[in-house]
């Protein structure tokens, strides 16, 4: 394979620049100048709401090139982490969930506190953000509430992800890469414009991933990965004035397990010192997953207006197993298969960009099907650990005027079926305004509101059945019954909606179009939804139930009915029990965007104050049996952010980044023994930095090479409390990375080096059951890869 990947960079770097077609817009930058190269001076990216590049508007965001993704290592969302302020993506071993923190906001499980919206569709669901980044042109990440312009779930933030155009690429892409631990990847895109009217791009990817981390218990790797999928686009202008622009994308994923490594008993009892550290569990685990979106973008340009149409639908169909108790007991699992179909629209009407009154008023929806099949079971361990130890435990023991009760369960193993079916219906209509040079030049004012209306359904069915026998002594007297049945079954329909009004008001002072500050003020909110996973808890409840009514109505023990009861638990509420509510969070900023010393300088800074109410977390059960969501009152977040890029020489640039978050709870009161009020909000870094630098070698004309380039980069962030009562954290902590290019025409060899200094650290961190699990993060990694244009 080596002598395979030799030669083909021997023929990437002898491909002569008149055949390798024309260049890309980014390769085409003028390297002769000192100054910033804004990236949207370059590359021009339809957007149906806003009228102005980013930096002009009154947000705090980051932008990312094609070469800025390729020289910072950005494969994939997770890979942004730390190199945007106040952003933390924790990669913890699978893409069924993408958990995205900003500015002390964020989401574990469930609905997702930061939106994504590819080539202007939306992904709804958090399973579909973590995809390839084969054919990507650029990233924005923009922080803070953008609820008035995008809805629902961008409280913390947006990102969006655009791919490649075909009116503007042409050629065939081929990327090949290896790296230690037995990856590599391959990808191949042609670009193909027919004519002034109509482009096409087709591509195609595999890549594979042999794991990082083993299984002590069997000796694999656990983490392994392989990938493979395609994106088709097309772009058809049948008049001047007209767009019709169409893109599909499908991939298939097959992931292996979770390399959770055992920390040690929480509290209590006593701890086996040889399993702390070790990765050791018994089932198997892993994720697979079939993910297709496709999209439809419309833009119309009239004198006076631009209306634009954009229709999307997403396909994702998965299944994970579960070795939820992540060690070699035989405790208990879990599966959980996901049938989601997605449609969404929107229609927007908004001004002609440089108009003194700009608006935008846009109408937009979506309709999700999801089913859910999440069946529970309790194994071997499991059966007596946590249903008959359970039981028996609320029988009275230690005095010899009660009776010794005792019950045995007879199944070796104990399924628990759900089936959930949860559509989401969505709907609505926006408007924001600006005025420009209100009194005087350069100071405009912008107001907007959005009235967001969702409906949230499930209907589920649940159940088990329990086999048992029973022994009831007081002293001489015995009696014992065997094989009787409790049953425990949930069937129903839930149903519960919600209305929203989302403002933003904006003032900002441009002295000129590099130049400005801004004060704005912004509503967000996340949906709220319903904990499937709460009813493995309800089932056990009311397995207990049911196993007393059992003993009361057999013979042996119908005389100690009234005593059975007393030990019942009170019939759940099933609404109470597995609702959660929205979380809503008001966004006070201030902010400048600059560009000083002549272009040479561009500086982003801002600070800002977010008041957080019902503020969902993601936690265990009491039971251990899966993760929920819970509203936890009232946070605050407050902080701040710079951002800085200098060109100091034709061939020197720098560029550096800062983020500070105290984020806190102020109203978190679980009982009269568990108060968090002051503690530090989880998952939620304190700081993110991130610094780096590039340096072009520039070789004599008739060299073998053009140039040969250096980037470096180190990112850092911390400390991070990983629980609620803040008992368990990581200190701050950075990465090195770095890539030597080598660059001839539209040919390129990089060799490449993530965590140069074999940082050791924690990327996530749980506790269950009273057992503590991380996964430490990824050691040093090494690799090669090629890119040529045909």
């Amino acid at each position: 394979m080596k002598k395979n990947i030799a030669i083909v960079s021997l023929l990437a770097v002898s491909i002569k620049s008149a055949l390798a077609g024309p260049v890309s817009p980014e390769n085409s930058l003028p390297k002769d100048t000192t100054k910033v190269i804004d990236i949207e001076e370059v590359v021009v990216i339809a957007t149906p709401k806003e009228n102005n590049r980013l930096r002009q508007q009154a947000t705090s965001s980051t932008s990312f090139s094609q070469s800025a993704m390729r020289n910072n290592s950005v494969t994939s969302v997770k890979s942004l982490s730390a190199l945007v302020p106040n952003l933390f993506i924790p990669d913890y071993g699978s893409k069924l969930t993408t958990s995205v923190y900003i500015r002390g906001i964020g989401s574990r499980i469930n609905t997702p506190a930061v939106g994504l919206y590819v080539d202007n569709i939306p992904f709804i669901d958090k399973s579909a953000f973590d995809f390839n980044y084969s054919d990507i042109e650029r990233i924005d990440v923009m922080r803070g509430p953008q609820g008035t312009l995008y809805g629902r779930n961008t409280m913390g933030g947006l990102i969006r992800v655009f791919t490649k155009s075909p009116f503007t690429y042409q050629g065939t892409d081929l990327r090949l890469g290896a790296a230690t631990y037995n990856n590599y990847n391959a990808s191949l895109t042609h670009y193909h414009r027919i004519s002034n009217q109509f482009a096409f791009s087709v591509g195609l990817f595999y890549d594979h991933k042999g794991g990082f981390f083993k299984n002590d218990y069997n000796g694999k790797r656990i983490d392994t990965d392989n990938e493979f999928g395609g994106r088709i686009r097309a772009i058809y202008l049948p008049a001047e004035n007209l767009k019709l622009d169409f893109t599909v994308n499908y991939e298939y994923t097959n992931q292996g397990g979770y390399p959770y490594e055992y920390t040690g008993k929480v509290s209590g009892e006593e701890d086996r010192a040889d399993y702390i550290g070790r990765i050791s569990y018994d089932n198997a685990c892993g994720y697979k997953r079939n993910l297709l979106n496709t999209g439809l973008n419309l833009e119309y340009q009239a004198d006076n207006f631009i209306l634009s149409s954009v229709t999307g639908f997403q396909y994702l169909r998965d299944h994970m197993d579960l070795d939820q108790d992540f060690t070699e007991q035989n405790i208990y699992t879990m599966m959980q298969k996901q049938n989601s179909k997605t449609l969404s629209e929107e229609i927007v009407l908004k001004s002609k960009p440089g108009r003194r009154w700009q608006w935008t008023t846009g109408v937009s929806g979506f309709y999700q099907w999801l089913d859910t099949e999440a069946p529970v079971t309790f194994q071997k361990d499991g059966v007596r650990s946590l249903i008959e130890d359970n039981v028996n435990g609320i029988f009275p023991s230690g005095s010899p005027q009660l009776p010794t009760m005792h019950l045995t369960v007879n199944n070796p193993t104990m399924p628990v079926p759900g089936n959930y079916n949860t559509p989401t219906l969505n709907g609505a209509v926006y408007h924001q305004s600006t005025l420009n040079d209100i009194l005087i030049e350069g100071l405009s004012i912008t107001a907007g509101l959005r009235l967001d209306y969702e409906k949230i359904k499930m209907s589920y069915n649940a159940h088990s059945n329990m086999n048992f026998d029973f022994l009831f002594k007081i002293g001489p007297m015995q009696m014992e019954s065997q094989g009787l049945n409790a049953l425990s079954s949930f069937i129903g329909k839930e149903s519960t909606d919600y209305l929203q009004l989302l403002p933003k008001f904006t003032l900002q002072y441009a002295w000129n179009k590099q130049n400005n500050v801004y004060a704005t003020v912004t509503k967000g909110y996340r949906s709220g939804g319903y904990n499937i996973q709460m009813f493995s808890e309800l089932i056990q409840s009311s397995l207990k139930n049911s196993m007393l009514d059992a003993l009361a109505q057999d013979p042996n023990f119908s005389k100690f009915a009234s005593m059975f009861e007393k030990y019942k638990d009170q019939p759940a509420n099933i609404k109470e029990t597995v609702l959660y509510k929205p979380e809503y969070s008001w966004n006070y900023e201030i902010g400048s965007h600059l560009t000083l010393f002549n272009g040479k300088l561009q500086a982003d800074l801002s600070a800002f104050y977010m008041d957080t109410r019902d503020q969902q977390l993601s936690r265990f059960a009491e039971s251990g049996l899966g993760r929920i969501t819970v509203n936890a009152g009232k946070s605050r977040s407050l902080g701040a952010e710079a951002s800085l890029r200098a060109q100091l020489t034709d061939q020197f640039s720098l560029n550096g980044n800062y983020g500070y978050t105290y984020a806190t709870f102020t109203d978190y009161v679980i009982s009269e023994t568990e108060n968090y009020n002051g503690n530090y909000v989880p998952f939620v870094p304190k700081h993110t930095f991130a610094v780096g630098g590039q340096y072009i070698f520039p070789l004599r004309k008739n060299a073998l090479l053009d140039n040969i380039t250096l980037d470096a980069n180190y990112r850092a962030a911390g400390r991070i409390y990983w629980t609620e009562q803040n008992n368990a954290s990581q200190a701050l902590y950075g990465t090195l990375n770095g890539r030597l290019s080598l660059n001839k025409g539209n040919g390129q060899i990089g060799f490449w080096v993530n965590n140069a200094l074999n940082k050791d650290y924690q990327a996530f961190y749980f506790e269950t059951m009273n057992c503590g699990f991380a996964q430490k993060g990824r050691p040093v990694q090494v690799g090669i890869d090629i890119r040529c244009r045909f």
